[in-house]
Formats: C-alpha cells, structure tokens, sequence
C-alpha cells in the first residue's frame, strides 16, 4: 500500500509559510520606515541652500557634502576668485565625486575632484586633504584664459580633461545657487539642521584653525590665532589657545567684495556648514541667528532669538560670533 497523502496538513504548512513571508515583508518594510524617517526626518543632520524669493530653488545635501563645498567656497575666498570660480568648482565636484572625499576613482583617481598622482596633481595623501585639493584645483582653473567667460563645463573641462566632458553642465543650477551662498552674495541662504544634543563639547580652536587653514591667516586677529596657524597647517587639532566657548570673527579684516554683508555671510554660512563637524551650537551676525536647538526655523531674526547674549552681542557689531557646544 502505497503512502498517504494529507491534503489538510500540506494546505496548513503552506498557510504557515505564506503567513512567515508576509511578516518577513512587513518586519523588513518597517524598518526600512524607521531608518528613513530616522535618518531623512525634519531633525536629521542635513543642510539646503535656497534661492531668493519666497518660491526660489532649494538644493540639499548631507553634513558631509556641506563642509566639502564650503570648503571650496574658503579657498576660493582665500585666493580672491570670483562666484564664478567657486560655481566651476563645486560642478566640478558635484560631478566627479559627488562633493566627498572618497579614495578611490577611476585608475588612480582620488578625492573630491579625482585627482590623479601619476598625472602630477600630488602625493594620494595630499589629494585627500580637501584644502590641498581645491588649492591645486584654482591653480589650474585660473591659468585658463578668460575662465570667467567661458560656459561651465568648458572650463571645467580645461581642468580636468574628463572622458565625459559635458558632464558638469547638468550641475551649473545647483553649483551657482550653492556658490551665491558660500560666497555671501545671498543672505541667509544656507543652513543645516544639526542634532548635537547628548554629545561631546566643541572645541574653539579646532573651528579658528580651520577658519585659519580654509580662509588664510589673516581671518582672525593675531591675538586669536597666535599658536594656531601650526595647528592649522597640519589640518586641525587640539590647541589650548583659546578657552572661551564664541569664536568672534571680525568681518571687516577683508573688504567686502561684490556688497556690504558679504563678507560677514560668507563666513557666517561657511561655519553653520561645520555644525555637525565642529560640534557648533550657534552662528550670529548682523541681525540674524542659526542654532542648532531651533535649526529646522533656519535663520531667524535677532528679536525671535531674544535673550541670547551671543546673539545680542552680534547686532550690528560687523563681527561673526561663533559659540560651540559646551
């Protein structure tokens, strides 16, 4: 006699096993929603750049991508380039590395513009260091006649002499809306939200000798950066120098180039760029504040912010104020 078959228990296993699936699936897509909301939500770490106007575009980017190009926008300060220059820059990095310092690329290629050591851009390690990157990056661009005319990816193209070359086009939107914040041709343009409660206090010096190493020595007074530009020049660091939790950058050490406040913008979204890095509580000038406790509000007025002393300190001072994490 033959084996007996029992439908019942064959049709009560495959119910089992199709009720295992769907809570697999339900258990896999919940928490796909809680990573996203977690990570993409109204408070997670991110920065936008807005355009002018009450309906201007918006671009939006990872605290990563944020610190990259406004260290773009310092080096090119550093130098006296123009917003053209900085838009061919960070196109440029937009393109070829999606504005992070990765370490690897195509052959040789490294960092935020895919640099090559065997092409003669430097040593792998030197191309790491965005500073250095971005350095060489200018040294070449500005050797191209008449840049400053010529369409984005032309000049880009001079640069780099990508296989792909009209490739940077598609980013010339984006790179010039970012490039007019960093730049400070458009106020308040740029914030990030920055979630540093919990955390570790921020360290003064580390954000004067960066501001020291992006935007060149003479940013801060020497009585601030005395025994600081060593630190600096080795990219960053412990330094004593420097206990008290505001860093006061004077806006009128360099003429404001292109309108009165542009300066003081420049610097002022450079360091709202470093929160999440440089463990930044609150940025203040002229009229206008960015914290980190209020960051989904972006830059409010002095009077919203009302009873803060760093805040009230900046109302008309000409001077940045900077207060870290205490």
């Amino acid at each position: 006699m033959g084996p007996v078959s029992h439908p019942t228990s064959t049709r009560r296993r495959g119910r089992l096993l199709r009720i295992g699936a769907a809570c697999a699936v339900l258990l896999a897509l919940a928490g796909y929603l809680i990573v996203h909301f977690s990570s993409s939500g109204p408070r997670a770490p991110g920065c936008t750049v807005r355009g002018p106007g009450k309906d201007g575009a918006t671009y939006e980017m990872h605290p990563e991508q944020a610190v990259n190009a406004a260290t773009i926008g310092a080096v090119g300060s550093s130098r006296a380039l123009p917003e053209r220059a900085v838009a061919i820059a960070l196109a440029t990095s937009m393109q070829e590395s999606g504005l992070r310092n990765i370490g690897y690329g195509d052959r040789d290629s490294l960092g935020l513009f895919q640099q090559r050591p065997s092409q003669g851009w430097g040593k792998a390690r030197q191309i790491r260091d965005p500073v250095y990157a971005t350095r060489k990056f200018y040294e070449h661009l500005v050797k191209v006649p008449g840049y400053e005319r010529l369409p984005l990816t032309v000049a880009a193209q001079k640069v780099q002499r990508s296989g792909y070359p009209q490739a940077y086009a598609k980013h010339e939107q984006e790179a010039s809306l970012l490039a007019s914040a960093l730049t400070g041709r458009t106020p308040g343009a740029f914030s990030c939200t920055a979630a540093l409660a919990g955390g570790r206090p921020g360290d003064p010096a580390r954000v004067r000798a960066k501001l020291i190493r992006e935007f060149g020595p003479d940013v801060l007074p020497r009585t601030q950066s005395a025994g600081l530009e060593r630190t600096a020049a080795a990219g960053g660091g412990k330094s004593r120098a420097g206990s008290d939790a505001v860093v006061a950058v004077p806006v009128g050490r360099k003429p404001d180039r292109g309108g009165p406040g542009r300066r003081g913008w420049e610097l002022a979204h450079w360091a709202v760029a470093q929160a999440s890095e440089l463990r930044i509580a609150q940025v203040s000038y002229g009229n206008r504040v960015w914290s980190a406790e209020e960051s989904g509000e972006g830059w409010r007025t002095a009077e919203a912010a009302e009873g803060n002393s760093a805040a009230s300190k900046a109302r008309g001072s000409g001077t940045v104020l900077i207060r870290t994490v205490q």
